[in-house]
């Protein structure tokens, strides 16, 4: 080795160890716990696969994983189809000397606690809330309507303590994680391809879907990783909004670690979530390289 490569290497040396004690040691800690067995507080090392058995056999934890695949995959859809419009408009609509003060804008979620913006959802969404009391005064119009649709319902319910609770508190959260990158990819669109196309004979849906979409196409997956990756290991909002039939992997995970005293289970749920999301997020860049034409 040269002398540069010798400095390059020493320069970066002490990060490089760093970022592999702070992020590769856990993990790997995570993935031996996997392997062993535990009773109680005493565990047993015998290396072993009988705990991916069971989070691969038992309905239970198939169910809940499935259920946080199902719920983060609606969040990040719900996420990324609203955000794009704020993003377009931002940055097709917005004069340049207001763009800041738009993203400034957007970014004003990240003042208050998330744990606030949750508590606030829980307000909006119980059964006195907000969105019940706003309904309330047309509810018997919807009860007739279904019964003469002849649908079992007994009026309003509120959709606090569900899924749908958790999916909708998520994609408020992450909203602006999914506007920015979008954003930043619009930005980068040279706007001479988009008048060369209408000079072709495109029209404005023709010149978004073949021109638009495909060049923004890295900042949505982007934003379909960054939204979808962090909400499969929420456990949080889970816990305050979703209710029993809204609780998600990362709940199962705390439960095994804290409540059971099982932690080699709870690092199987994790190393099988995290393969899980793993294959997912490659074979979603894989299909938007293959949407985008390749780039």
């Amino acid at each position: 080795m040269d002398q540069e490569t010798k400095r390059g290497l020493t320069l970066i040396a002490p990060p490089l160890l760093y970022a592999l004690a702070l992020l590769a040691g856990p993990l790997l800690a995570i993935f031996l716990f996997s392997f062993w067995t535990q009773d109680y507080l005493t565990i047993d090392r015998t290396p072993t696969l009988a705990n991916y058995a069971e989070a691969l056999t038992d309905p239970i934890y198939r169910t809940i994983m499935l259920r946080s695949l199902w719920i983060s995959g609606a969040v990040t859809i719900a996420t990324v189809v609203l955000a794009f419009p704020v993003a377009y408009y931002v940055s097709f609509r917005v004069a340049p000397s207001r763009k800041s003060l738009w993203l400034f804008l957007i970014t004003i979620p990240f003042w208050t606690s998330y744990l606030l913006r949750i508590f606030l959802w829980k307000v909006i969404l119980g059964y006195n809330g907000v969105i019940n009391s706003l309904l309330e005064p047309i509810n018997p119009w919807i009860v007739a309507l279904g019964q003469r649709l002849g649908l079992e319902w007994d009026g309003l319910a509120a959709p606090l303590y569900s899924p749908e609770a958790v999916i909708i508190t998520l994609s408020h959260a992450f909203a602006p994680f999914a506007i920015l990158p979008i954003f930043v990819a619009l930005e980068k669109i040279d706007r001479n391809l988009l008048e060369a196309a209408r000079d072709l004979g495109e029209n404005a849906v023709t010149t978004f879907f073949r021109v638009t979409l495909p060049l923004a196409m890295p900042g949505v997956v982007a934003a379909l990783l960054i939204v979808f990756i962090p909400t499969v290991g929420d456990y949080v909002t889970p816990a305050l909004v979703g209710g029993p039939n809204g609780l998600m992997i990362a709940n199962m995970i705390q439960t095994q670690f804290l409540g059971l005293n099982n932690a080699p289970m709870g690092a199987t749920l994790a190393v099988v979530a995290m393969v899980l999301v793993t294959i997912i997020a490659l074979a979603t860049v894989a299909l938007a390289r293959r949407l985008s034409g390749g780039r």
